[in-house]
């Protein structure tokens, strides 16, 4: 059984080819706010999230929205209804949200046997209206491919203190996994990611009694359901240790409680093992699992230790790579052994109190050993650092020093979302699951990138440093416009990290981790980021001189393919740049020489038109006059004689002679295939700079329309229970909101809303693909906002908002309320906007700009009603390139 049953005319699994995996789940289950207990194990047999007709989905899920058939919507009018109508009507829905609140409530209850969180003081919150993290599920999206990471973290830190679970054969992308036994309990790993996984790195072990062989892999099982809530984690294992887990950026806290049997024989031993070889492995067979080189450890005489890990590998492909790091514990062990370890000799203490090994084959660690007897809570503090031991230590002194509560370590965290984050968006929302799904997505957009600033090994500069960037394929759609809006001052840091980067390294990364760029899926997307930022006025103290030469440096040079080449790919470099560079420059198209020729073609051609904006303003008028033709060659790759469900026109392979290649026009590819992640279908509508030629290949409005409702046709493909439209990966996301182009964003709102309400929700399989460090939370939130962003332009589409009220907070005072009259405050029903005010004045067409509402703040005020009406006559969304 998959996930949402989403699957391709050809009988394949259009889930993303970096994640299949199998999925069931409590879908729309009220659960408590904070704390919040996970089962480990999928839910609900009988709930699973199998995709049935659209009448099922009604049924299953009573807030899906309306999903009438489109035609029909050309013949609707405004609805009146008598007074006796609505009353009827209020009073309905007013038994039913009562009903359905008392319900949720009762099912929200932890039961008699859960654990509860440590410290519950601390989490507990409901009745403070401005602690927005008791609407964070941290859960949400864990299991079922969303890879949602729920380790303890603030806003961009280098540390995510968490579990690493081990299960053979399973990828635990997150270090998490709701079954297996614990490997560790890990400072750092990533968020949402596919791939492979990366880090699970500088990890601590709670081992009770004797323990013959420390460096042998060990794990210990878990005992109950783990535990908790924004800045906090607990687990129990099943030796009956209580982990608990605070985190500050660049150090954590771990707090061990060991069991004691009470007869004060005072022979009870508890252990914290740290095993400097852990590492998160993979099990996918494509290279990628990582790999531990060698590292230290050395014990000083006051009992603290430090050392460093080596290690390689991972999502991007990395070579050699060091982490730092600092141990501390609050009480002195009765003993501690440092060890030398191989598979053959097994461990072996060294009388030194120091182990070095500049060998993959021969790993290093210490054992502690602690008297629970007398004293049965020991906290150990943490820091890292990529630059040297020392560093780890000044790192921890600086934010976790000695005699820290644990308990201050989680306010301090959770007072750091609310006031950086969280208090961003606020709302008029009442309903709980929908105030969860808001806050969480904010949440889960904020743990990548990192920000290292003054932890960068590679090179001294001034300049802001951010890395684990997870990617700009993922995120340039809709998430890094988000994240310029919410966070002004860290994107723009951001933006000039990226220059940096291309400054020391050569290139801008597509994706980055362990200050390495790779992999790179499809164009050289930084482009877009910066384009983006450009148009919408980011200056300051970013270079655009230097901004510009890295965009094009990538449009120019092609990258030198790494040795080795990526075995999934060897055609060209998937470091970084643009590897399929030389066709498109020679010959205005991709040939399958190259491997995602047709999805590179249309990212190459969008990465031209990030070229042509930023050439424009900086008064580079040749430039922009070559990158604004360039950004039109996706339609070389334009075969008007491919044919798919009676429609004629799609991007497909070119071959060195010009001729084209038959394919699927409906089947999704990977890295060795025409099309990446997405079908010819798909790619067919990704170079929206170009829309109204776009739309004139297509065969003009009537049949632009047509191809756009066969994309939400269940069974257009002849395959029941499917459709083309694909939730779980990003290259459609903008798809549902294209009707805009054609002045019918009643169109836009009815399919976008249906997504939203149909595929996520706040279940652990809550998300319907990879979150891939939060694109999948972005897209939502800008669903619940009632706008959606085209990148590398000013652009905003307009649909319709989830709320009577939300307000963003802007910064310098600013701030962008969107406003609704007539609909529920939910986005389940009555969301077809009848009329639109922009600043208080009337607005006829279905986009605006970013100088309309978010240079100095706005108004956008909807009123909704029940059925669709033709509100947009104004002019249509721009096409610089048509």
């Amino acid at each position: 059984m998959r996930l949402f049953s989403i699957s391709s005319p050809s009988g394949r699994e259009g889930e993303k080819e970096e994640d299949k995996e199998e999925g069931g789940g409590d879908i729309n289950s009220a659960k408590p706010k904070t704390p919040v207990i996970e089962v480990s194990e999928v839910f609900d047999k009988t709930g699973s999230a199998e995709k049935g007709s659209r009448t099922d989905v009604e049924r299953q899920q009573p807030h899906a929205p309306r999903y009438p058939d489109p035609e029909e919507l050309k013949k609707k009018v405004r609805a009146r209804i008598t007074i006796a109508e609505s009353a009827v009507m209020i009073v309905s829905v007013a038994v039913i949200l009562a009903v359905l609140v008392y319900c949720g409530k009762v099912a929200g209850q932890p039961s008699s046997t859960s654990t509860k969180n440590g410290d519950d003081k601390q989490h507990d919150n409901d009745n403070n209206p401005n602690d927005f993290t008791q609407y964070v599920n941290i859960w949400l999206g864990t299991q079922g491919g969303g890879n949602d990471n729920p380790a303890v973290s603030r806003p961009f830190g280098m540390v995510k203190l968490g579990p690493d679970l081990y299960v053979s054969g399973t990828d635990a992308y997150s270090g998490y996994l709701a079954n297996g036994a614990f490997s560790g309990f890990s400072m750092m790993h990533e968020q949402g990611t596919g791939g492979a996984p990366k880090y699970g790195v500088v990890s601590q072990l709670p081992l009770v009694s004797d323990v013959a062989e420390p460096l042998s892999n060990l794990t210990v099982g878990r005992k109950t359901a783990d535990g908790g809530s924004v800045g906090y984690y607990k687990a129990v294992t099943s030796e009956d240790v209580i982990v608990e887990l605070a985190a500050a950026s660049r150090a954590g806290m771990y707090q061990y409680t060991f069991p004691t049997n009470g007869t004060g024989a005072g022979d009870e031993k508890g252990n914290v093992l740290v095993d400097v070889s852990h590492v998160l492995p993979s099990y996918r067979g494509q290279g990628l699992s990582q790999g531990y080189a060698g590292g230290q450890i050395r014990v000083a005489e006051d009992g603290h230790y430090e050392g460093y890990g080596i290690y390689n590998n991972g999502w991007n492909r990395s070579p050699d790579w060091t982490i730092y790091f600092c141990g501390y514990f609050n009480t002195t062990p009765i003993s501690n052994k440092t060890y030398l370890a191989t598979d053959a000799d097994g461990s072996i203490a060294q009388a030194s109190g120091s182990a070095t090994s500049n060998s993959g084959t021969v790993r290093v660690g210490s054992l502690f050993t602690f008297n629970s007897s007398t004293n049965n809570v020991v906290t150990s503090r943490v820091g890292i650092s990529w630059l040297s031991t020392s560093q780890a230590c000044t790192n921890l002194q600086n934010e976790i020093p000695a005699d820290t509560p644990f308990s201050q370590v989680i306010d301090d965290t959770k007072s750091i979302w609310n006031e950086e984050v969280l208090s961003k968006i606020t709302t008029s929302a009442t309903n709980e699951t929908t105030l969860e799904l808001l806050y969480t997505s904010l949440y889960y957009m904020h743990l990548l990138p990192t920000n290292q600033t003054g932890e960068n090994p590679g090179w001294t500069s001034d300049e802001p440093y951010y890395q684990d960037i997870f990617t700009y394929w993922d995120l340039f759609r809709c998430g890094t416009s988000l994240m310029q809006i919410l966070q002004p001052t860290s994107y723009s840091e951001q933006i000039r990290s990226l220059i940096d980067i291309y400054r020391h390294d050569g290139y801008m990364p597509d994706a980055r981790s362990s200050n390495y760029n790779g992999r790179t899926q499809g164009g050289s997307n930084a482009d877009n980021i910066l384009a983006d930022a450009f148009v919408k006025g980011v200056r300051g103290a970013v270079n655009w001189t230097d901004g510009y030469a890295a965009m094009v440096k990538d449009a120019e040079v092609a990258p030198p393919n790494t040795i080795p080449p990526d075995p999934m790919a060897p055609d060209s470099s998937t470091k970084e740049g643009r590897g399929a560079l030389p066709d498109w420059k020679n010959l205005g198209f991709i040939t399958p020489t190259y491997t995602r020729a047709v999805s590179r073609a249309v990212e190459y051609a969008y990465n031209d038109f990030g070229l042509y904006q930023v050439a424009s303003g900086l008064g580079q008028s040749e430039d922009a006059t070559k990158y604004l033709n360039r950004s039109r060659n996706w339609r070389n790759h334009w075969n008007p004689a491919a044919t798919s469900l009676g429609f004629s026109g799609f991007v497909v392979p070119r071959d060195a002679d010009s001729k084209f290649q038959s394919i699927d026009i409906l089947a999704s590819g990977y890295w060795g295939d025409a099309c990446y992640e997405a079908s010819p279908w798909a790619y067919s509508f990704t170079d929206v700079h170009d829309a109204a030629h776009m739309i004139q290949l297509m065969g003009g409005e009537d049949l632009f329309e047509a191809r756009l409702n066969a994309t939400f046709e269940e069974g257009a493909d002849g395959t029941s229970g499917s459709y083309i439209f694909d939730p779980t990966n990003e290259p459609m996301f903008a798809i549902p909101y294209l009707y805009n182009y054609i002045n019918r964003p009643d169109l836009t709102v009815l399919h976008a809303r249906h997504i939203a309400k149909t595929y996520y929700n706040t279940g652990v399989t809550g998300l319907p693909g990879n979150s891939d460090a939060g694109a999948m939370q972005t897209w939502l939130i800008w669903n619940m906002i009632g706008l959606y962003p085209i990148t590398g332009q000013t652009t905003f589409l307009i649909h319709s908002p989830w709320f009577d009220s939300l307000s963003i907070d802007l910064g310098d005072g600013k701030r962008l309320t969107v406003s609704s009259s007539g609909g529920d405050n939910n986005g389940d029903a009555d969301y077809f906007v009848q009329e639109v005010k922009v600043n208080g004045q009337a607005w006829e067409k279905g986009w605006l700009t970013w100088e309309d509402v978010f240079v100095e703040g706005g108004t956008i005020e909807f009123e909704l009603g029940m059925e669709p009406v033709q509100w947009a006559r104004g002019d249509v969304p721009p096409s610089p390139a048509s």
